[in-house]
């Protein structure tokens, strides 16, 4: 049921398919222990965590890039955009100790994808592009311009400033993909904003 619900939506092979029901599976067993996702019907995880997930990566442009999630926790959007995308290299940033074991765990067999078991703020890298989900604007500011020129957010609320074009997503009612409209030069300042 899973696959039929997402081949009806994306034109996905069947090993991203096999991934990403990899991926749903483990997070069912480990949300029974550690509070991973309060969406547990079938249809609304794949719509709310998967489909909203792809879609983000469709939007990205093409070619080999370099992307940080910002507060991964399941994976969202991180891990379904390294299966869809397996040219670009996927970093999860989880600064809860017990959700980055699990991205470890989930991402094992995804040779993209790597985990950062911190806060966004002690990153010291840059990234080409920088995502996130269910994770607010006003928590994400500080962070978003040192680590990359651009941004895709997936949100539920109004644009965070004229710098970001809002895409309503096709699922359900006040989501937006939210991106940013120009590069704009990454910030080196490592000592905070």
């Amino acid at each position: 049921m899973f696959r039929d619900l997402l081949k009806g939506l994306f034109p996905l092979t069947e090993p991203q398919l096999d991934a990403l029901e990899a991926h749903y599976q483990l997070l069912l067993k480990w949300n029974k222990v550690l509070n991973l996702t309060r969406i547990d019907r079938l249809e609304e995880a794949v719509e709310r965590h998967y489909a909203e997930s792809l879609f983000l990566g469709t939007r990205l442009p093409e070619g080999s890039l370099r992307i940080v999630d910002i507060g991964s926790g399941a994976g969202f959007p991180g891990i379904p955009v390294a299966v869809l995308r397996p040219d670009c290299h996927v970093t999860l940033v989880e600064s809860h100790q017990r959700k980055a074991v699990f991205l470890r765990e989930a991402s094992r067999s995804l040779p993209n994808v790597r985990v950062l078991p911190q806060r966004a703020e002690a990153v010291r890298e840059t990234f080409d592009w920088a995502i996130s989900r269910a994770v607010s604007y006003s928590d994400l500011r500080g962070v978003l311009k040192r680590l990359a020129p651009r941004a895709a957010l997936l949100t539920g609320a109004e644009p965070p400033g004229s710098g970001f074009e809002q895409t309503p997503l096709p699922w359900g009612d006040r989501r937006y993909l939210t991106v940013s409209r120009e590069t704009t030069s990454i910030v080196h300042d490592f000592g905070g904003s």
